[in-house]
């Protein structure tokens, strides 16, 4: 059965369904390389990460075939989201975690969004070398990204390679975020669960009382309490108390306060009791699967967001007119307002001549 949509003012066919002619498309080795992620290959899901953030228009053809192909066999895991400020012990932390989990039988991936590199635009590749254990298990998967200046902490394709995690078998995907600080609050609108960790003795007092990243918190843990279990107990009953006067992201579902110490592999089993109770909740209140599912429409419309930029920008019109009316802002004699305005006003933008069929 096909679906479709009329515009009424266009009266212009829109095409509901995924496009069945996506996997036609596929190389032999592009076939080659679904079949090797769905056999849980950890070159292979590199390769098919690699690809899917290649900016290259040929590459990204592969890569929505690839992920068309890989789709049906994603939505298992569960999808763990990671942000702190840096020093947090967010990839000690995560080391003491992914070792925990492998010995309880699972396979663990982790998408560790990198400073990217002012020179090359790369990774850096601190939190996959700060993971050394972790990085030597077979059971593991590490993939550092570099954050290429996206906003909110994670990479521009994270959400693509979590999906290629999940189709490859893996049980738990971790989403460390790059640690810039409250702006850190993209990777909820992508995991199941969101997991700030903090620092006892740093200013706690006043974080505590501030919203942002912390309202959307499902998991709070104080790391390195080891370090002044007296400043990590306050600091902790502080954001008790912080957390009651802020509206929890799920009705059924009331945020705990923990302590750890990643270092001494303290609190990590009860971390993990902690993550299975709140999936629990979330699935008997039929809240995950609906969760899910706005994810992927608010995904939609990054996506659409994204892309209309970028054909804003590759529009023959606005590269001509685009450094004049620059040097004119910079200059001040004309507003930025008046220049956006005088870009958006050109004729044939990209967008207008978008294909429904």
């Amino acid at each position: 059965m096909e679906g479709c949509h009329r515009d009424g003012g266009a009266n212009r066919r829109v095409n509901l369904l995924p496009d069945e002619n996506l996997s036609l498309r596929m190389t032999a080795s592009d076939a080659a390389l679904v079949d090797d992620v769905l056999s849980g290959q950890r070159r292979a899901l590199a390769k098919a990460i690699t690809l899917i953030e290649s900016t290259r228009p040929d590459h990204q053809a592969r890569a929505q075939a690839l992920l068309a192909a890989l789709l049906p066999r994603t939505g298992k895991a569960i999808r763990v989201g990671i942000s702190g400020v840096p020093g947090a012990g967010k990839s000690t932390f995560i080391e003491a975690l992914g070792l925990f989990l492998i010995e309880q039988g699972k396979r663990v991936a982790v998408l560790a969004v990198d400073p990217s590199s002012t020179i090359s635009g790369g990774s850096i590749l601190g939190d996959k070398t700060r993971m050394e254990r972790l990085s030597q298990r077979e059971e593991a998967f590490i993939r550092p990204s570099p954050s290429s200046g996206s906003l909110g902490g994670v990479a521009e394709k994270t959400r693509e390679a979590l999906l290629l995690c999940e189709a490859s078998g893996f049980d738990v995907v971790i989403v460390e975020t790059v640690g810039v600080g409250q702006s850190e609050t993209a990777v909820a609108g992508m995991t199941d669960v969101f997991v700030l960790l903090q620092l006892p003795n740093a200013g706690d007092d006043l974080q505590a009382i501030k919203k942002g990243i912390v309202e959307l918190a499902d998991i709070v843990v104080f790391n390195k309490a080891d370090i002044d279990p007296l400043a990590a107990e306050m600091a902790a009953a502080q954001m008790r108390t912080a957390l009651t006067l802020l509206r929890p992201a799920s009705e059924h579902w009331q945020p705990p306060v923990l302590q750890a110490s990643a270092a001494k592999g303290e609190g990590i089993a009860e971390f993990w009791q902690s993550i299975e109770a709140h999936r629990a909740a979330l699935e008997t209140a039929g809240e995950l699967t609906v969760k899910r599912r706005h994810q992927t429409v608010a995904w939609m419309w990054q996506l659409i967001d994204s892309g209309l930029r970028a054909r804003f920008r590759d529009h023959p019109g606005v590269r001509e007119a685009l450094p004049q009316l620059l040097d004119a802002v910079e200059a001040g004699t004309a507003t930025p307002a008046a220049a956006a305005q005088q870009l958006l006003d050109l004729p044939g933008h990209a967008y207008d001549n978008v294909k429904f069929d």
